[in-house]
């Protein structure tokens, strides 16, 4: 069992539910959100997204935050009938059930999968992609609400040659660190804690907040081999990847014990 804490890196709101697990489990957990969730300045392309919803024959949710999100604006009058709504992992899929989609119109990786992300989704989800099929992706924008992220799924579509759209629910916002923050970032740093990664994005601005910190003393867990790659180019000195659900981050944080 490692006495080290295990920093959090999920944005603030997740990374609650990620630090009591790990508590839960015995380990000393603490969040640093790396990432900064804000709503979008302008609801009003949700808002046609909603009223639009029965041209599209599947929804594609890049995280739980972008199901809370989108459902936020819900239109009470449009119906989730006859959609198949695509979540990378299972987060996004327990958000969408809380959000009242059916077990049965939801398509994601399953639970034994070594990995959760697009290319498992696509996996599960090609078949329904034919010519012609509309697709809405709903995901994160920087500061002024342009999409980011991957575009390896919409990509997929396109050589399907299906259609597809995309809506901007939420914003994705660099940290800004305080004084308690900083010395818990330092302490990563110098090997003191052991790092969290849940997103590539969030190593990126732990650096950009952090310039000229050496991370060679550093020890890191990344849920995606991906993310694992992220933290190698930063030089993250001691690194373990897994799968996103408890058992294998608890095992692989105590492997660098």
């Amino acid at each position: 069992m490692t006495t080290r804490p295990v920093i959090v890196t999920r944005p603030a709101r997740e990374a609650r539910q990620w630090v009591d697990d790990l508590r839960a489990a015995g380990l000393d957990a603490v969040a640093l959100p790396l990432i900064a969730i804000e709503p979008v300045a302008d609801a009003e392309p949700l808002r046609k997204a909603w009223s639009r919803l029965a041209g599209y024959a599947a929804l594609m949710f890049v995280s739980a935050t972008a199901v809370e999100h989108f459902f936020a604006h819900r239109d009470d009058a449009v119906s989730l009938a006859g959609r198949r709504f695509w979540a990378t992992g299972p987060g996004t899929t327990r958000a969408l059930l809380r959000a009242g989609v059916p077990p049965e119109a939801i398509d994601a990786p399953p639970p034994e999968a070594t990995r959760f992300d697009s290319e498992a989704l696509w996996e599960r989800a090609h078949a329904q992609v034919t010519p012609g099929v509309r697709v809405l992706i709903v995901r994160g924008g920087d500061e002024a609400g342009h999409p980011t992220g991957r575009d390896w799924l919409a990509n997929e579509i396109d050589a399907a040659r299906g259609l597809r759209d995309t809506v901007v629910a939420y914003r994705r916002l660099p940290p800004s660190f305080d004084v308690v923050q900083r010395q818990l970032a330092l302490d990563g740093a110098e090997g003191r804690a052991i790092w969290l990664f849940s997103s590539s994005e969030a190593i990126g601005n732990l650096q950009r907040a952090m310039p000229g910190t050496q991370w060679h003393a550093a020890s890191a867990v990344a849920t995606h081999a991906r993310i694992g790659e992220a933290a190698r180019a930063a030089g993250f000195g001691a690194l373990r990847v897994c799968t996103p659900l408890r058992e294998a981050l608890v095992a692989s944080i105590e492997s660098l014990a």
